[in-house]
C-alpha cells in the first residue's frame, strides 16, 4: 500500500509537521487529498487540521515558508496560505451541534475524533499525521479506506443525523457517488430519500453549486439518476423531474419515449463528446419544453399520438426562469442555452434535398460560431434503438453539414456583418439614425440571407436604389 512517503508534498508536509511540533500542535492533511491519494489521482487542495489553534498554526507555516498571500477568518477558526500557487487551508479541530432550523452550526474546540465525526462521509473522513514522530500514520476511524476500496458511499455516524444535521452532505453523497462511480449504501440512500425536505434550509448558490459540478462532472447521467430516484430531482429541478412518465391514453398506452430517459440518453452522448457545462445544459434542457405543449391528437381508428409542437420555443422561457432561480449566470452562458434550445429541432427540418440555401444562410446566421455546438446536440439527440434509423439520421446531418461548409466559404456567415452598414444607408438617403434605418437594414439583411445579392457593398446600395425606386417611404411602410 502506498504512504505518505510516496507523495509529492512530502517534504512541504514535514515543514509544516515540523513547525506544528514547535507550537505543541497535533497536525494532519485530512479529506479529500487523502482520499484521492489512495486513489491515485491528482488533488492540490491541502486541508489541515490542527489539534489547537488554526489561525495561529497558519501565521507560523507562512513565516516559515515565506508565503507571499495570508488570510484568516476569526469568526470560523480558519487561515489559508497560498505556497507556490497551493492553497494551504488551516482550521482547529472542533466539534459542531446543530439546530433543527439551521444548518449553520454552534462550533467549539474538539479533538481530532470530534472534527472527524462531523464529516459527511467515511471516504473524506481519513487523515494522515504529520508531526515528526508520528509522520505518515493514517487516521481511519470509519474504515474509509476500506469503503474506497469496496468502491461504497457510506456516513461516518448514523446517516439521518448526518443529513438532518447539514442537508448538504446529500447532494455531497450523490456527486462523490457519480464522480467515483461508487454504489451508495442502502442504509445511506434510505437516509438521503427521508431527509430530502431538509434541503428547505440550504441556499440556493450552495445547492446549485453541487448541480454545477455534478453536471460538469464525468458522470453527470448518474448523478441524474440518483437525483430523480432519491425524489431530490422534483426539489432542485422541477421541471426536469417533470419529463420522467410514459403519456397515455385512457387505457391503452400509446408509443412515445419517456422523456426522461430520452434526456439522459442525450446528456450521455453531449459529455462523451465535451466538457463544456454550458453544452451540457443545454442538453440536460432541450426538451424542458415538451410537458407544457404536449397534446393527444386522435385518429380515424380511436387511436393517436402525442405530439409537442413548438417544444423548443417554449423552453427557452423555462430556461431562463431555471436559471434565474437557481442563481446560474444570465449572461452570454444563459444565452448559448438558450439559442441552442431554441434551435435544436432546425438541422432536422434542414434535411431535405429541397430546402433551399436561404434556410441554411439562416441558421449559419442566427447560430454563427455556435453552430458547431448546435450540431453537437442535435447529433446527441439521435437516441433511436433502430441502427437503421439512426445511420439515417446521422448520414443526413453530414450532408447538411457540408453543406453548410459551402455556403459558409461563400458567406462568411459565422461572423457575419453587414457590408453596407447603417452609417451608410442614413447617408445613401439622408437619413438620421431612426426606425426607418433599423427596416432598411432588415430588408437589406432579408435579401442577403435570401441570396438574392451577395454581401458587398456595390451590391446592397444598388438594391436598396432599386427596390425603393427612389421613393424610401413608400416602400418601408409597404
Amino acid at each position: 500500500m502506498v504512504t505518505l512517503f510516496d507523495s509529492k508534498y512530502i517534504d512541504l508536509f514535514k515543514i509544516i509537521g515540523q513547525t506544528a511540533d514547535t507550537l505543541g500542535y497535533e497536525c494532519y492533511v485530512i479529506g479529500g487529498y487523502v482520499r484521492d491519494f489512495f486513489l491515485g489521482k491528482e488533488n492540490d487542495d491541502l486541508d489541515f487540521v490542527v489539534v489547537g489553534n488554526g489561525i495561529e498554526m497558519a501565521k507560523a507555516v507562512a513565516q516559515v515558508v515565506n508565503a507571499k498571500k495570508f488570510d484568516y477568518y476569526e469568526s470560523y477558526g480558519t487561515a489559508k496560505v497560498t505556497y507556490n500557487n497551493i492553497d494551504l487551508e488551516f482550521v482547529g479541530a472542533r466539534k459542531e451541534f446543530y439546530h433543527r432550523e439551521s444548518r449553520n452550526p454552534i462550533v467549539e474546540d474538539g479533538t481530532l475524533k470530534d472534527d472527524m465525526d462531523r464529516r459527511d462521509l467515511t471516504i473524506n473522513d481519513m487523515a494522515f499525521c504529520i508531526n515528526a514522530r508520528r509522520f505518515g500514520e493514517l487516521i481511519d476511524p470509519y474504515n474509509g479506506l476500506e469503503d474506497l476500496q469496496n468502491k461504497r458511499i457510506i456516513t461516518p455516524l448514523d446517516p439521518n443525523i448526518t443529513f438532518s444535521d447539514d442537508p448538504l452532505r446529500m447532494l455531497r453523497a450523490i456527486r462523490f457517488a457519480a464522480r467515483f462511480d461508487f454504489t451508495i449504501s442502502d442504509n445511506t440512500f434510505k437516509a438521503i430519500c427521508d431527509n430530502k425536505d431538509r434541503l428547505s434550509i440550504i441556499t440556493k448558490e450552495r445547492i446549485t453549486e453541487e448541480l454545477r459540478k455534478m453536471i460538469a462532472g464525468n458522470n453527470p447521467v448518474v448523478a441524474l439518476e440518483l437525483l430523480h430516484s432519491s425524489g431530490i430531482l422534483k426539489i432542485v429541478l422541477p421541471e426536469v423531474a417533470a419529463l420522467s412518465g410514459v403519456t397515455r391514453k385512457g387505457v391503452k398506452q400509446v408509443g412515445h419515449k419517456d422523456i426522461f430517459k430520452h434526456t439522459l440518453e442525450v446528456l450521455n452522448n453531449v459529455a462523451q463528446q465535451t466538457s463544456d457545462e454550458w453544452i451540457r445544459w443545454a442538453a440536460l434542457l432541450h426538451d424542458i419544453g415538451k410537458p407544457i405543449v404536449k397534446k393527444w391528437v386522435p385518429d380515424n381508428n380511436g387511436n393517436g399520438i402525442w405530439t409537442f409542437y413548438d417544444h423548443a420555443a417554449a423552453g427557452v422561457a423555462i430556461v431562463e426562469k431555471i436559471f434565474k432561480r437557481l442563481g446560474l449566470p444570465t449572461d452570454a452562458r444563459m444565452e448559448l442555452v438558450k439559442k441552442l434550445v431554441n434551435f435544436h429541432m432546425h438541422p432536422t427540418n434542414l434535411c431535405n434535398e429541397t430546402v433551399t440555401d436561404s434556410a441554411v444562410r439562416r441558421l449559419l446566421f442566427n447560430l454563427g460560431e455556435d453552430i458547431d455546438k448546435l450540431m453537437i446536440i442535435c447529433n446527441a439527440d439521435i437516441t433511436t434503438g433502430n441502427a437503421c434509423k439512426k445511420k439515417a439520421f446521422r448520414d443526413n446531418y453530414e450532408l447538411l453539414k457540408q453543406r453548410m461548409v459551402q455556403i459558409e466559404e461563400s458567406d462568411k456567415l459565422r461572423n457575419f456583418k453587414m457590408a453596407f452598414n447603417g452609417d451608410d444607408i442614413c447617408e445613401l438617403f439622408n437619413l438620421t439614425p431612426s426606425k426607418e434605418v433599423g427596416i432598411l437594414k432588415g430588408k437589406l439583411k432579408d435579401a442577403i440571407l435570401d441570396g438574392i445579392i451577395p454581401n458587398t457593398k456595390e451590391a446592397s446600395k444598388q438594391y436598396l436604389l432599386d427596390t425603393t425606386l427612389n421613393n424610401k417611404k413608400t416602400w418601408i411602410y409597404q
